[in-house]
């Protein structure tokens, strides 16, 4: 089974690289106990951190058929019932937590915006640097859109909140590499931007977002 988090990652990965770089090392622990949910609640209660979510659980016989076309959700996957309820528990895992969220980024896919929205964020800002392209956009936008994303990582959130960033797979992969294969719908990856880089901290399911409001027992 995938761990839960990999946190304390030593790679620092570069914002301006070209091409998608591995975070991965053999120095990441396998960690997962209540305490250090405890502890990464405990972090991100201080601030400046980004918090890059796939976007929740999807109907798998959906597809985006007019991918063009944002506003007509109907020809687009959109959650399904568990990828509703998960972004709400996450979202009240969040607030539960005290964690402070800043500025909030999503896809202009539905299933994005959606996860942000019943997540109870506010002040939600589509972009299309987070969207997912594919082959209805040119490869020079593919890349584009993983450098922006690279950049948006490596961007120091204000007034001591964490950043919220809700995209898709491909994005993902194309900005950070193989080792995000594996991605699933919901989980986040949260980082912590250095002069101009962003380091990996851990990486969570979304269904593991309440046990950093759990009791310590």
């Amino acid at each position: 089974m995938k761990p839960i988090l990999a946190a304390l990652m030593a790679l620092t990965i570069l914002a301006s690289a070209p091409a998608p770089v591995s975070a991965q090392t053999t120095e990441a622990s396998s960690i997962g106990s209540i305490g250090d949910f405890k502890h990464l609640a405990l972090i991100l209660r201080a601030g400046g951190y980004v918090i890059l979510v796939r976007h929740g659980a999807t109907f798998s016989n959906q597809a985006d058929t007019d991918p063009l076309t944002f506003s007509d959700v109907s020809k687009q996957r959109n959650l399904n019932d568990k990828g509703k309820e998960l972004a709400k528990a996450f979202g009240g895992a969040i607030r539960a937590a005290g964690i402070p969220v800043g500025k909030v980024y999503t896809s202009r896919f539905n299933r994005a915006y959606e996860t942000a929205v019943l997540a109870g964020f506010t002040t939600i800002e589509t972009t299309v640097d987070l969207t997912e392209g594919g082959l209805v956009v040119t490869p020079d936008e593919n890349a584009r859109r993983a450098n922006a994303l690279r950049a948006m990582l490596a961007k120091t959130p204000e007034q001591e909140k964490n950043d919220i960033l809700i995209t898709h797979k491909p994005n993902i992969i194309d900005a950070l590499g193989k080792d995000w294969f594996d991605v699933r719908e919901g989980e986040a990856s949260i980082f912590k931007p250095e002069g101009g880089k962003y380091r990996l901290v851990a990486r969570v399911e979304m269904a593991d977002w309440p046990k950093i409001v759990a009791p310590d027992r």
